[in-house]
C-alpha cells in the first residue's frame, strides 16, 4: 500500500484509518484560487486574500500568505514593507470574530505612518479600497485571516453571513486537500503508534515493555520500524513527525 496515506489509530498491528487518496495527487491550488476569486465576484469584490494570522519568529506576509489574485508586483511592495503584523488588519481580527468591513486600507499600519500613507495610495490605486475580513480556524487548528477587497462602499449582513460561511467552505476544502499530502508514506501499525506515545511520556523501551507486557527488543523493533516511516534519525524526531501528522 505504500504510495497511500493512513492515520493510525486503531488497536492491535493491524489498526488504521480507512485509505485515503494517493499521496501524489497534488492540490488543485488553481482550482481553489479560481473558487474564492468566484466568491469574490459574486458579492461585488475583486480581490481576495487567505494568510495566516502571523505570529513568533513567522510574521512576515510572504512566510502566512496561503492564496490570493492580488497582482504579483502588489503583493511584492507589501511583503518589502514589512508591516503586515502589525496591520489595522491583523490589529481589527484579535479583537473580533465577527466579519470587519471597512471603507479605508486596513493592509497599512494607519494615517499616522508615513510608509502606510504610501501603502494606502499603492491599495486604492490596485483597486482595493474597501474591505471585508474575518479570522477563522482550520481543522488543524491554524489561524487564518481571510479578505476581500474591491471597490464596494457598503455590504449588507445577509451578505456578510452568506460570504462568511462560504469562504469557510472554501477554507476547509483547501485544508483537506493539503492534508491529503501531509503524512507518511507508508502506514504505521497500532503497535508502532503505542510504542511512540508512550515514548512521548518519558517512558523508557523496558517500561514500555512492561506496559504493553511485550519484550523490550519487540519494542525496539516497533520504534525502529516507525522512525523509518517517518524518515526520522531518532525517537525524538519520529515523535514530532507524528505529531505533525497527528498520529499521536
Amino acid at each position: 500500500m505504500a504510495g497511500y496515506i493512513f492515520s493510525a489509530r486503531g488497536e492491535g498491528d493491524g489498526g488504521s484509518s480507512p485509505l485515503r487518496k494517493p499521496r501524489e495527487a497534488a492540490p488543485d491550488v488553481a482550482g481553489q484560487s479560481r473558487a474564492f476569486e468566484k466568491l469574490a465576484a459574486d458579492y461585488g469584490f475583486s480581490f481576495y486574500l487567505v494568510a495566516r494570522f502571523p505570529h513568533g519568529d513567522k510574521s512576515d506576509f510572504l512566510s502566512n500568505h496561503v492564496l490570493s489574485n492580488w497582482p504579483e508586483d502588489l503583493r511584492r511592495r507589501y511583503a518589502a514593507a514589512d508591516v503586515f503584523r502589525c496591520s489595522s488588519l491583523v490589529a481589527r481580527l484579535k479583537e473580533t470574530i465577527l466579519p470587519v468591513f471597512s471603507n479605508c486600507c486596513v493592509f497599512s499600519k494607519g494615517e499616522a505612518n508615513q510608509n502606510a500613507n504610501g501603502l494606502t495610495a499603492v491599495f486604492s490605486q490596485a483597486g482595493l479600497r474597501d474591505t471585508l475580513s474575518f479570522s477563522a480556524h482550520d481543522m488543524r487548528l491554524r489561524h487564518h485571516i481571510i479578505a476581500f477587497s474591491g471597490v464596494k462602499p457598503t455590504i449588507t449582513e445577509q451578505e456578510k453571513m452568506e460570504l462568511f460561511f462560504r469562504a469557510l467552505t472554501l477554507l476547509e476544502n483547501h485544508v483537506r486537500q493539503e492534508t491529503v499530502l501531509d503524512g507518511p508514506r507508508e502506514r504505521l501499525t497500532g503497535r508502532e503508534i503505542e510504542c511512540l506515545r508512550w515514548s512521548a511520556a518519558g517512558k523508557s523501551s523496558e517500561e514500555i515493555a512492561i506496559i504493553l507486557e511485550i519484550s523490550s527488543h519487540t519494542v525496539a523493533s516497533y520504534l525502529k520500524a516507525a522512525m523509518r516511516k517517518l524518515d526520522s534519525v531518532n525517537r525524538m524526531q519520529a515523535i514530532a513527525r507524528a505529531c505533525r501528522y497527528r498520529l499521536l
